[in-house]
């Protein structure tokens, strides 16, 4: 056969992997075939959600498992030898090599060569031709490698070198764990003693520092671990979870202060470390020198602050290399975590990990109320308590902090309430408050406005805050993927950072929120991705502005520091130490007033849907999609010529749910502004109506309009009984229903007879998929 005939399978069967092969890579060990990058993003549809395209390179060449250099892209022989180049140097973006080399060689080939695109330019050119059988060994490529990294001396080697623990297949790290793992263990070869990982919240921090303490230990590099937290369910997490296969002979978490010597990884509060003035000094019974690896877990949390306790810790243990890990860091100037532990080894950002599928999309309700902009008492207006009220104009700033409105806490649990009802009653919620007096009020509120709920199960509504000791032994269950309830809690700052929340569907913000940081966190509460329990995405309700903070550059960019320290002394930093086990909400010294009877209403809501580009669509649904659809179709003929010729009419919608089009969401809006309900208006005309203003038809029309044409005169009797089925389920599903022979395999296609026979009634296969096509035509040539 002609090499051209050939499929792109074909030419990795019968040239690429011989070739590989015959180089001495070993096919089953270091070799990964079709290996995908990604999940595919997470595409919102109203209440549904598809997923965008996956990602995956032909092959993937590692010197070890997870220790990857080189990618292969194939093509087929009709194109040229570097025709995947393009393609190849995408996928390895994603992999991080075009900045950190992480894969730094490239390979294409349509079966007749390779073209070699070598990033350390130690093969003397950027991309060299080259035959077949001159594709370069392992050690080639290794020894490559590791010159361009300056990993070439013994102990540099037995880092590099070291396996990763074998795990079960499904834990085997994404690709950003494994570039943050093998960036971390490169920098720690080449002596770095201060390291800081930024990784997204949800994306496996804890897993990433397994293996990374897993290989450091193994090749003997590293004798003894101490992990810092500041809170003892991140330890029990940690230990029982992740670093489960170390087992417990060589795993402690020290409590009480009592010190035990005799293990190699420590997990410890740093609080339980320090504390007071009689045991100010207990993890001095530790010599300097005791730990070689201390890892500091959500370091935004005040250990790179000069005056915080972390800091005394961390510099008694200063001869130990350090490592940060935080989805935040902390950049102000007065505390910078890159100050302390340089500039991260490596970030994975919460735009990559929704971008990659990892993560969880959302949507914003941005709610504003009549009392927004500013409310004045009446002159010599008195609270509930008696108090007068200062005569002044509050804003949103001061509302719960030093004027509580109690028909704007009712209004907000109202609002809640009202979306919990339309989408789900029970999607886990958290409301964050300015105080605990705020949590408490919005609790009594939200308990009120669902008394059905409540009255039957008491913990439905919690208040978690660091004073509720109740509330507290509720935050377990309220994690639990498989608890049902709690399923609504009012917080402060308790729940804004280190609590997993897999299940979180609506983060609901009334409490203005300064810190960047914070606000990270926060939304952070959201973004894991449980699909098998249902949680795709989520939504953030904001009644205070706070996601004025998505169109900061700061929220998804490059930390910079700004740090500014005094000369030659510390600053005296406002942030204090968090308490023992969990931050405690200190309820404000401001005198607060408690006013009642003042008319408060909703005066606008806004939704805000998360795009492709990973910014918030600021615009309304129909101008972005009107304007996205026109940008990919001119006009409405060259539209109509597309979806004429597409074999597959969902994957041109899947391309445009691709850009942010959202098609359940149109048909929502075109059903509230038209006299039919979206339901039943065709896809195709949704998208004629919202970008070329069309009058939409429903599918019901379409399938009338062909029943009156001589369309079914041509056919013998059990094809005209195929074609009126098929227009049915045509007008009670949509076009997708009929675009396969599939469909002869489904009521009530399979009632007339089996696949064959109906077939057979229009004279063969590809007569009937020529009828498939000609009635799916004639159904779209109607205006």
């Amino acid at each position: 056969m002609d090499k051209k005939e050939l499929s792109e399978r074909d030419i990795c069967t019968k040239f690429i992997t011989p070739a590989i092969v015959a180089a001495g890579w070993d096919i089953m060990k270091q070799v990964r075939e079709e290996y995908y990058l990604n999940d595919g993003r997470i595409i919102v549809q109203g209440k549904m959600h598809t997923r965008g395209g996956r990602k995956f390179v032909d092959y993937l060449l590692s010197i070890k498992p997870n220790i990857p250099i080189a990618i292969i892209e194939a093509k087929d022989n009709k194109h040229a030898v570097g025709a995947g180049m393009r393609q190849a140097l995408e996928y390895a973006e994603i992999l991080e090599c075009a900045k950190m080399l992480d894969v730094p060689f490239i390979f294409t080939s349509n079966g007749n060569s390779f073209v070699f695109h070598d990033k350390t330019l130690l093969s003397g050119k950027l991309e060299t031709e080259i035959k077949l059988q001159d594709f370069p060994s392992p050690d080639k490529l290794w020894g490559m490698y590791l010159k361009h990294k300056g990993l070439e001396e013994r102990e540099e080697l037995e880092i590099m070198e070291q396996d990763y623990p074998v795990q079960d297949p499904k834990k085997t790290p994404r690709y950003y764990q494994r570039n943050a793992i093998n960036r971390t263990l490169e920098a720690i070869a080449k002596g770095q003693d201060r390291l800081l990982l930024v990784m997204a919240t949800g994306t496996g921090k804890t897993f990433t520092a397994y293996n990374i303490v897993w290989r450091l230990l193994k090749a003997r590099v590293k004798k003894r671990v101490l992990f810092l937290a500041d809170r003892n369910a991140l330890l029990t997490q940690t230990k029982t979870g992740d670093f489960s296969p170390f087992g417990n002979d060589i795993m402690h978490i020290i409590k009480q202060r009592k010190i035990d010597k005799s293990y190699q990884i420590y997990f410890a509060l740093y609080q339980g470390l320090t504390g007071s003035e009689d045991f100010q000094n207990v993890y001095k019974e530790f010599s300097p020198d005791f730990f070689d690896l201390v890892i500091i877990d959500e370091c935004h949390r005040g250990s790179a602050s000069e005056a915080s306790a972390w800091r005394d810790v961390l510099e008694y243990f200063k001869p130990a290399t350090q490592l940060g890990l935080t989805a935040t860091p902390k950049e102000t100037k007065d505390v910078s975590n890159i100050d302390y532990f340089g500039e991260p080894v490596y970030t994975y950002s919460l735009k990559q990990g929704i971008a990659d599928g990892f993560l969880a999309p959302y949507k914003v309700i941005r709610v504003s109320t009549s009392i927004d902009e500013g409310w004045r008492p009446t002159k010599g207006l008195v609270d509930k308590y008696g108090n007068e009220v200062a005569d002044r104009i509050y804003n949103l700033k001061d509302y719960d902090r030093e004027l509580a409105i109690d028909e704007r806490t009712q209004l907000v649990a109202q609002r809640i309430t009202e979306y919990l009802k339309a989408y789900d009653r029970y999607a886990k919620t958290i409301v964050f408050c300015v105080d605990i007096d705020h949590a408490q009020r919005m609790r009594q509120a939200l308990i009120n406005e669902n008394a059905d709920l409540a009255a039957v199960h008491n913990n439905y509504i919690v208040k978690i805050t660091g004073d509720d000791e109740q509330g507290k032994r509720e935050l377990d269950n309220f994690m639990d993927v498989e608890e049902r309830f709690p399923v609504i809690a009012t917080t402060s700052k308790m729940l804004t950072t280190g609590v997993d929340t897999k299940m979180v569907k609506l983060i609901v913000l009334d409490a203005s929120i300064e810190s960047m940081t914070e606000f990270k966190q926060i939304i952070g509460r959201g973004t894991r991705v449980r699909t098998a329990e249902g949680k795709t995405w989520f939504t953030i309700m904001d009644f205070r502005k706070a996601t004025n903070k998505f169109a900061d550059p700061k929220f998804d960019g490059k930390p910079e520091s700004v740090y500014e320290p005094g000369p030659g002394q510390p600053i005296i930093h406002d942030v204090p130490d968090p308490k023992p086990d969990d931050i405690i909400d200190e309820p404000e010294k401001l005198r607060k007033y408690y006013v009642d009877d003042q008319e408060v209403s909703i005066t606008h809501e806004r939704v805000q849907y998360y795009g492709p580009d990973g910014k918030l669509i600021t615009e309304s649904l129909k101008d972005y999609s009107k304007k996205t659809i026109r940008k990919t179709y001119r006009s409405l003929d060259d539209f109509l010529q597309q979806w004429q010729d597409a074999d597959k009419k969902r994957e041109l919608v899947h391309a445009l749910a691709e850009e942010g089009v959202l098609l359940e969401d149109l048909r929502e809006y075109v059903g509230e502004n038209t006299n039919m309900g979206g339901k039943d208006i065709d896809i195709f005309d949704l998208v004629c109506h919202i970008a070329y203003d069309q009058p939409p038809l429903t599918r019901k029309e379409r399938a009338n309009a062909v029943r009156k044409r001589d369309y079914f005169t041509k056919y013998g009797d059990l094809a005209r009984k195929v074609i009126a089925s098929l227009l049915e389920k045509y007008e009670d599903e949509g076009i997708a229903a009929i675009e396969s022979t599939a469909v002869l395999k489904v009521y009530p296609l399979n009632q007339l007879g089996s696949a064959t026979e109906i077939v057979r009634a229009f004279g063969g296969k590809n007569d009937f998929e020529a009828a498939l096509k000609e009635l799916q035509r004639t159904l779209y040539d109607i205006a």
